[in-house]
């Protein structure tokens, strides 16, 4: 959506930017009356924190399994609040939302299970440790029984960047970048299928190749031929 970001009081006359707060009404009185004073701009993002403290505090009290559920909830509001594009500026996949992502669906996937092991246990109690911080477990650390969440996790990540991804070419159009960006929806349609039963190095290839393909984009760096190389090494 197109908006105006830097927004003025017809009340008191106060200016404040709703791309940074989030909120429509005035920070000094209240007021919902308000003009824009700039132009409009792409803007998807809206000011959310990731804080998993709360779920972290049930490991103790009441169980990994609560903890859990309550850190599901946590994330996918996160996730769901999070956006790519900031005040028409496109921003990188960052580590906070792949670690959200993945928590959300590493701790379903064990909501599922009858049992799950001790590796798969200590993964999971690593997610909520530190998620919040935008830490996720190295490939190599992710246990067997975790690749196909990790797997999903990586390809949902990357899909919804894709897509506001898209949203911003439209604005500043690359031909070669929409056409790296078809092939990346192609390699997650694959994990897709798969269940996400894929090489956890290969999964981090696909995240890797989209941040390179936006440093082509937002910085002139030269990396789109990297990204395109990063594809490749999936197959």
């Amino acid at each position: 959506m197109k908006i105006r970001g830097q927004r003025e009081c017809q009340e008191c006359g106060t200016r404040w930017s709703y791309y940074e707060t989030g909120e429509v009404s005035c920070p000094n009185c209240d007021s919902l009356w308000s003009r824009g004073v700039d132009e409009r701009a792409e803007h998807t993002d809206t000011p959310v924190t990731l804080d998993l403290s709360p779920a972290r505090s049930l490991v103790e009290e009441d169980g990994l399994s609560a903890a859990l559920r309550d850190a599901i909830e946590r994330c996918r509001a996160y996730t769901n609040r999070t956006g790519f594009i900031h005040a028409g500026e496109l921003r990188g996949l960052s580590e906070t939302y792949l670690a959200a992502t993945e928590l959300a669906y590493s701790a379903r996937e064990s909501r599922r299970s009858m049992r799950i092991g001790d590796e798969a246990e200590l993964y999971l109690l690593s997610l909520l440790r530190e998620a919040d911080a935008g830490h996720r477990p190295d490939p190599e650390d992710v246990p067997e029984s975790m690749r196909p969440a990790r797997g999903l996790a990586c390809a949902a990540a990357v899909d919804d960047y894709r897509r506001e991804f898209k949203r911003y070419l439209e604005d500043h159009p690359d031909r070669q970048a929409g056409s790296v960006l078809e092939t990346i929806a192609e390699h997650v349609r694959r994990i897709e299928a798969l269940d996400g039963d894929v090489d956890p190095a290969a999964a981090e290839r696909l995240v890797r190749a989209v941040r390179e393909l936006r440093e082509h984009v937002c910085t002139d760096a030269d990396t789109l031929t990297t990204a395109r190389s990063r594809l490749d090494e999936i197959e």
